[in-house]
């Protein structure tokens, strides 16, 4: 039987294992934890977040050892690299998982979300633009068969929502906000990523994108088979985009394919993507629901 690993990722809004020998995986499990709340008012991770993501991984624990799991490796990324009290959660942390998460900077997380993303694409389809859009950061990276360039910017679905947006539904001028601040950061990619120019292909990762091509799809559950590799249209975004912009959170729950913790910042999170292909130019963003521990397992494997 294949060595199994598992790579375990505290990000700024979900909490999220996989478990898998480097062709197949054994188990994926995803929760939202807001692990970011409050950190960009504060400087410091909320002890209700920590606690939330303490519960977490408790549980992801239960699920590495039923594996029989040879390896674990657990990162801690946007929320973590702002917080200053980063080492007492790494404590509680290792305590619950029995690893201690490391904190990754903003390349390397481009790096490996890079890796992950492009294992099962044809290179002839490349040069590939991936766009990592998490809760407190937004990676671009760009490259055919490796992240030749890489740009970690402090924008993602939280920190936009905390930062612009007071209202529900958002006002006009806060989303114009929130768009007006990617433009900014995605002036910084073209500026600092000459090859993002030359990119064939736009690649979409997390939560963000798969919820916008659940939406478009209408799934009333989650499929990964049907998230994985769809083609969201430009057309298609900006129409969901247009819906959930206008909606309450009430009412953006009745959308099938909504879900109901990523309610409150989805709008933020589409921002950041709509923004991208209009500055960009992008008529389609081919969704990817392999990622950084697609990447992290991978890497245990080559090492």
């Amino acid at each position: 039987m294949a060595e199994l690993v598992a790579a375990v990722d505290c990000g700024t809004n979900s909490t999220r294992l996989l478990v898998g020998d480097g062709t197949t995986a054994v188990e994926r499990l995803m929760r939202i934890t807001r692990l970011g709340e409050g950190v960009d008012a504060t400087g410091r991770l909320a002890p209700q977040a920590v606690a939330r993501v303490v519960a977490v991984l408790e549980e992801f624990r239960e699920a590495i050892e039923r594996h029989g799991v040879t390896r674990v490796r657990a990162t801690a990324t946007s929320a973590a690299r702002d917080a200053a009290n980063r080492d007492e959660f790494f404590d509680v942390a290792e305590a619950a998982l029995g690893v201690r998460p490391e904190l990754l900077p903003g390349l390397e997380e481009g790096r490996l979300s890079f890796a992950g993303a492009t294992a099962d694409l044809d290179p002839a389809d490349g040069p590939f633009l991936i766009l990592d859009i998490g809760g407190g950061s937004t990676e671009f990276v760009v490259g055919t068969t490796r992240a030749e360039g890489v740009l970690s910017c402090d924008i993602g679905c939280v920190r936009l929502t905390e930062q612009w947006i007071e209202h529900d539904p958002p006002l006009p001028e806060e989303l114009v906000s929130c768009l007006s601040i990617v433009e900014g950061h995605v002036d910084d990619v073209l500026r600092e990523i000459p090859g993002v120019a030359e990119a064939r292909t736009l690649v979409g990762l997390a939560g963000t994108v798969s919820c916008a091509a659940a939406v478009e799809q209408g799934l009333l559950e989650y499929d990964r088979d049907r998230i994985h590799h769809f083609r969201l249209t430009k057309e298609a975004l900006e129409d969901v985009f247009r819906t959930l912009a206008t909606e309450t959170r009430a009412e953006r729950l009745e959308n099938p394919g909504m879900e109901e913790a990523r309610a409150d910042v989805i709008v933020g999170g589409l921002c950041v993507l709509v923004k991208v292909m209009r500055q960009l130019g992008f008529a389609e963003c081919l969704v990817s629901e392999a990622d950084i521990l697609d990447g992290l397992v991978a890497a245990q494997l080559a090492g």
